[in-house]
């Protein structure tokens, strides 16, 4: 009896302070304090900070903003809310009707940051495959997808390459997926007018296997000091032996 006794004060004593929690003015939110977005979310405030459920509200905010990767709501009693807003990190440009930026994730997103875009590798070949294309939805179970995001990490991985930039990503069939590459260095030494002559852009085939691999030859071919790695027209990885071919048919 004593022992149930005991048991009904701690339940009642904590029914209590629960309801006093949820109830009291002290916990009312009174500030939302937000990082990484320009916005106010006063709609937070007067409410009790401990019955808001932060995991569903998170959720209301990021499909309103797809450009961001997570929303993370926090609470810091006892009357404040923090909100963390996390980009999501651009890694090519997706052309379809119009472009979209695509993240590590394979999720699209706008963005307009024109100058960041233009540096962007573009991804061709998937018409056929994405119709109706939404901000904030993940494509990756699309095979040539995947592929493109492989091609883009495997060059940034390889430390011979880092002096290379992909101009674009053809997946259109796989078996045939190829690339564009140029130098970054003699690119923005065109630009800026001090070359005549843009370097030419290089064509690498490479199809969908053994990416990594196939990037460790290139990166041997196009570091070997006497190949005059302008005047390829395209190298051609599928094959057992690479398959180099001159501008020059000399």
């Amino acid at each position: 009896i004593y022992l149930a006794v005991i048991l009904l004060a701690i339940f009642l004593l904590i029914g209590y302070i629960w309801k006093v929690l949820n109830t009291s003015d002290f916990f009312s939110v009174k500030q939302v304090i937000v990082r990484n977005f320009d916005a106010s979310f006063d709609y937070l405030k007067g409410r009790n900070i401990f019955s808001l459920d932060l995991r569903k509200e998170s959720r209301n905010i990021l499909a309103s903003y797809p450009n961001y990767r997570a929303v993370k709501l926090a609470r810091v009693l006892p009357d404040r809310i923090f909100v963390n807003f996390i980009k999501r990190r651009p890694v090519a440009l997706v052309k379809l009707q119009r472009y979209f930026i695509l993240d590590e994730n394979g999720v699209f997103f706008y963005t307009t940051d024109q100058i960041e875009a233009s540096q962007l590798p573009v991804i061709l070949g998937l018409e056929t495959k994405i119709f109706g294309p939404k901000p904030g939805k993940s494509y990756y179970n699309i095979k040539e997808l995947l592929v493109a995001l492989s091609i883009i990490k495997e060059v940034k991985r390889n430390n011979l390459l880092k002096d290379y930039r992909i101009k674009s990503i053809n997946v259109a069939g796989l078996a045939n997926t190829s690339i564009l590459i140029y130098s970054p260095l003699v690119a923005q030494g065109f630009i800026r007018g001090q070359l005549k002559q843009a370097w030419p852009l290089l064509e690498v085939r490479l199809g969908k296997d053994k990416l990594r691999q196939k990037f460790v030859i290139l990166a041997g071919i196009l570091t070997e000091p006497r190949l005059d790695a302008a005047n390829i027209k395209y190298i051609d990885l599928r094959f057992k032996e690479a398959v180099i071919k001159f501008n020059d048919a000399k």
